[in-house]
């Protein structure tokens, strides 16, 4: 009977056309690529993190240190890696920060759960094991690590920006940028009352990157900027009390339609035709102007027969705007795109309730270029960020530091609640598993025993990556949530915050030294990260079929 079946498996394989792997040799190769992956965004970690320089195949260079922007550059053909690369992206979405520490925390996971299936403990065990785990750390994180953001107010929320930024580019300058990020948010935050949910729309924070002077040149602008200029040198540079008009049509010189065609008889005509085309469209540019419209914005082009009469009614206009920028301004000032003029009797009408208000519309030179400037826009909740730097490698990276901070401030103000950073959360949580699996009874001890390990590999690569001693640190460290995790421990709530102070190789209650973190990034990363292990852990097969080949002979 043997026989018979390892030759139906056999024949089984031979006729797929592909490679068929499976049992424990598909899990080793899933875990080596997974480990691959967390050993490349590895050294980024924290905040002595290296960056890395990549290259792609036209020869563009990114040097950047977030982890969601390498792996989204690399080239993966593993089925299992591009699970962790796709995790990544998630917490980026969600969260906008932790992507290095998610993917290592997924690899590890991976990783121990391998060595426990090799000592023969089923891989369903593993799983009910780790999702008792993430459950009990999320429910400890809630019960006793989280602070509510509003004790400190502001201090919390530039804090907290310091440390998303503490591993950038700007890590240097985080003092400037970190109070320039929370003045942004604050700006744009929505929901004061006590009933109301707090909002904060971050797409309405725009950023902007223009070449030249230090980054500490970098300026927030009350109201918002536009990459663009005015259409023609005889407009005005500046206006005041102006209304905006917001167009998505092209302001163009009337022309017949495709298709028409008209017998003329006299020569006349013809110049007669001519001019009428001209007056339709003054008559169209008129009625803009008729409104009270000083500032007109367009998707599409202005030729020059309307510029003439924007010009001659020292009205100033903008051609060729981005349609995700208009949408801005029209939310900004209150206005609304137009997208045609034409009513439903078929006249054409321009209503004056489309257009956006604001305090002052100026055109400045800004690096090598012009800036328009909206400030002081009727509704208000829009700024802009104009970023400033050598090069466009250190621009880029600064926009991604910034949207980082910004995602981090949004999410602490929408939750109100953080956590101390610095390693703290994850040994805190190490330490209380492993009292958790003690007192189990069941096959999944072991599977909470390593997912309490497993947490561990943050405060590790934490410490090599500043280049101290990782066991001395991290034994210190476990010692001190040990101690606060007794039963009538004198300190108790201030040693639950200690956390690593890695520019002195020391232990420190880092909510104190102001290292905090959104609690739903750990949370989420934790969820996410487990969620990763366990979709790759379930795979015992893998069947990867060849490329189809191309007929030789063709019908």
């Amino acid at each position: 009977l043997f026989r018979t079946n390892f030759l139906f498996i056999k024949m089984s394989g031979m006729l797929l056309d592909g490679e068929r792997t499976s049992g424990q040799d598909v899990r080793t190769a899933n875990v080596t690529a997974a480990m691959a992956i967390s050993n490349i965004v590895k050294t980024s970690l924290g905040p002595v993190g290296l960056d890395k320089m990549l290259v792609d195949e036209i020869g563009d260079v990114t040097i950047t240190n977030d982890g969601a922007t390498i792996l989204a550059l690399l080239d993966i053909e593993h089925p299992a890696a591009k699970v962790l690369v796709e995790l990544a992206q998630l917490q980026d979405q969600e969260v906008g920060d932790g992507t290095t520490s998610v993917v290592i925390v997924a690899a590890e996971l991976l990783k121990r759960a391998n060595e426990l299936v090799k000592n023969n403990i089923h891989p369903t065990v593993v799983m009910a094991g780790y999702r008792l785990a993430v459950k009990e750390a999320v429910k400890y994180i809630k019960s006793n690590l989280v602070v509510s953001a509003d004790a400190l107010g502001r201090e919390n929320l530039i804090n907290a920006a310091k440390t998303s930024m503490s591993s950038k580019i700007i890590g240097a300058e985080s003092n400037f940028f970190a109070e320039l990020a929370v003045t942004a948010c604050l700006k744009v935050k929505t929901g004061e009352g006590k009933d109301s949910k707090v909002k904060c729309p971050i797409n309405n924070i725009h950023i902007l990157k223009s070449h030249g002077k230090s980054s500490l040149d970098s300026e927030l602008v009350d109201g918002f900027a536009l990459n663009c200029s005015r259409a023609s040198q005889a407009m005005p540079t500046k206006l005041t009390n102006v209304k905006v008009a917001l167009l998505d049509f092209n302001l163009q010189k009337h022309k017949l339609q495709m298709g028409v065609s008209v017998v003329v008889t006299d020569t006349k005509q013809v110049e007669e035709i001519r001019q009428r085309e001209m007056d339709i469209t003054k008559e169209k540019i008129m009625k803009i102007l008729e409104t009270g419209a000083r500032v007109i914005l367009t998707t599409k082009g202005i030729d020059d027969l309307c510029l003439k009469y924007f010009v001659e009614a020292g009205a100033m206009a903008v051609r060729r705007v981005k349609k995700e920028d208009l949408k801005r301004i029209a939310k900004a000032t209150g206005g609304e795109v137009v997208v045609t003029m034409a009513d439903l009797e078929g006249d054409e009408v321009f209503d004056k309730n489309a257009l956006g208000e604001c305090a002052s519309v100026s055109e400045e030179r800004v690096g090598d270029g012009e800036l328009l400037y909206f400030r002081g826009c009727k509704v208000g909740q829009a700024c802009t960020v104009v970023l400033r730097g050598a090069n466009e490698f250190m621009l880029e990276e600064m926009d991604r530091a910034l949207h980082d901070s910004l995602c981090v401030i949004k999410r602490m103000l929408e939750s109100n609640s953080l956590v101390a950073g610095g390693g703290a959360v994850e040994v805190a949580l190490s330490v209380y598993l492993e009292g958790v699996a003690t007192s189990m009874s069941s096959r999944e001890q072991l599977a909470v025993a390593q997912f309490a390990e497993a947490l561990l590999v943050i405060p590790r690569t934490l410490t090599i990556n500043a280049a101290h001693d990782a066991t001395e640190l991290v034994a210190k460290l476990r010692a001190h949530h040990y101690a606060s995790q007794q039963e009538g421990a004198a300190d108790k709530e201030l040693l639950k915050y200690s956390g690593l102070d890695l520019t002195n190789g020391a232990v420190r209650n880092n909510l104190a030294y102001g290292v905090v973190e959104p609690a739903i990034s750990k949370i989420k990363s934790l969820r996410f990260a487990t969620e990763a292990a366990i979709s790759i852990l379930r795979i015992d097969d893998m069947i990867k079929l060849n490329p189809a080949r191309e007929e030789k002979h063709r019908r």
